[in-house]
């Protein structure tokens, strides 16, 4: 049974899971399969990820990972840039907004790909385009915004080949990126109540809107949805991408 959390009424969570899950139904062979949900925090992501099968979180933060528990899922502490799984243990791997907060990346994305099995399937979002960065970025604590080109570069490093990629908030990139832009030049910074600690920070911070906006961004976030399920989009906020194991990782 499904667990509504707070990210799930959240237009921008809302509209990342839809198009997320829009595009891996078309790619995932079977309902039956072992998800490993890397930084899964409080859980917010593992009850849509079970559509596809068995899911495991793991996460570093002892906090969140209490509450996720404490939701009835099977979640333990452990760090992205060392899984402590086998190799070849997982059939869909899933890191979600994660590696932008890893100080090495390509180390994390290596053993995402050390823990799938041949085949097996990388789906990753991160936030797209480094001239974005915002005091969003720095509250979330983001090392790191990509490009599609560096994202697929890394991937390919650590032996994956994507099978799919495409932006995501494609309709509002506009209005974000203008909004991004004015407030750099005007030096403000939208109202967001930064965590003391990274032990206090279950879920990501997001700028709180009007339920009005709120509703219409949703919508919004529908329809890109249902576009992502069949094309790629050129730009946009964030970056979904679906990889493929193709073989070992090299040594990093």
């Amino acid at each position: 049974m499904q667990q509504l959390t707070e990210e799930d009424r959240h237009w921008w969570f809302a509209s990342r899971t839809r198009a997320l899950l829009g595009m891996l139904d078309r790619a995932v062979p079977s309902r039956k399969l072992l998800v490993l949900d890397v930084g899964c925090g409080a859980g917010n992501m593992i009850h849509h990820l079970s559509r596809y099968g068995q899911v495991v979180g793991l996460d570093i933060f002892p906090k969140p990972l209490l509450i996720c528990r404490g939701r009835g899922y099977q979640a333990q502490l452990g760090d992205a840039a060392h899984l402590p799984y086998a190799d070849s243990s997982f059939d869909l791997v899933a890191v979600l907004d994660v590696i932008e907060h890893c100080d090495d990346d390509l180390l994390a994305l290596s053993e995402c790909q050390r823990v799938l099995r041949p085949g097996g399937l990388l789906v990753l979002t991160v936030p797209a385009f480094p001239w974005l960065w915002s005091h969003n970025d720095e509250i979330n604590r983001h090392r790191r915004r990509y490009t599609d080109g560096e994202l697929k570069r890394k991937l390919s490093q650590v032996g994956t080949r994507v099978r799919r990629l495409a932006y995501n908030n494609f309709f509002i990139f506009p209005l974000a990126a203008g909004l991004i832009l004015a407030r750099k030049i005007l030096g403000r910074k939208p109202a967001l109540a930064a965590p003391t600690t990274d032990e206090e920070a279950y879920q990501v911070e997001m700028e709180p809107v009007a339920p009005a906006l709120n509703m219409a961004l949703t919508g919004i976030g529908r329809l890109e949805a249902a576009l992502l399920r069949f094309l790629d989009l050129p730009f946009g906020t964030s970056i979904i991408c679906i990889a493929e194991k193709i073989g070992a990782a090299p040594p990093h």
